[in-house]
C-alpha cells in the first residue's frame, strides 16, 4: 500500500500546514482580526461586523474552534469567544521560524 500524501513531509510541515489551512479563508482572518481588535470575548456582534450569514458565520467560529485558535464558552444562549492565547503563541512561534527562515540576497530571478 502506497503512502499517503502527508506522510511523506516531515510532523513539521504537516502541523504548518494543519495551522495555514486553519486560518486559509478570509472570513476567518475578519473574525480573528475582530477578536484581537477587541481584546475581549465576543458574543454575538459578528454577524454585524462580517455581514454574512449567521450560520456561515458559525462554520467558521467552529473551524476556528477545532484548530484550537479561539476558545469559547455558553453564556444562556449565546455563545461568546476569544482568542486562545497558548494556541496563538503557537501559532506565532511556528509562523515566525517559518518566515524568518528565508534571507534575501538579491541573488535571485
Amino acid at each position: 500500500m502506497g503512502l499517503t500524501k502527508s506522510e511523506i513531509f516531515t510532523e513539521k510541515q504537516n502541523k504548518l500546514a494543519q495551522m495555514m489551512k486553519a486560518l486559509a479563508h478570509p472570513a476567518r482572518i475578519a473574525i480573528i482580526q475582530h477578536l484581537v481588535k477587541a481584546q475581549a470575548c465576543i458574543c454575538g456582534d459578528l454577524l454585524e461586523e462580517l455581514g454574512l450569514a449567521q450560520a456561515t458565520i458559525s462554520q467558521h467560529l467552529k473551524e476556528l474552534k477545532n484548530a484550537g485558535l479561539i476558545q469559547g464558552a455558553i453564556e444562556g444562549t449565546s455563545v461568546c469567544y476569544c482568542i486562545n492565547p497558548k494556541v496563538w503563541n503557537q501559532y506565532k512561534v511556528a509562523f515566525d521560524s517559518f518566515f524568518v527562515s528565508y534571507v534575501n540576497k538579491d541573488s535571485c530571478c
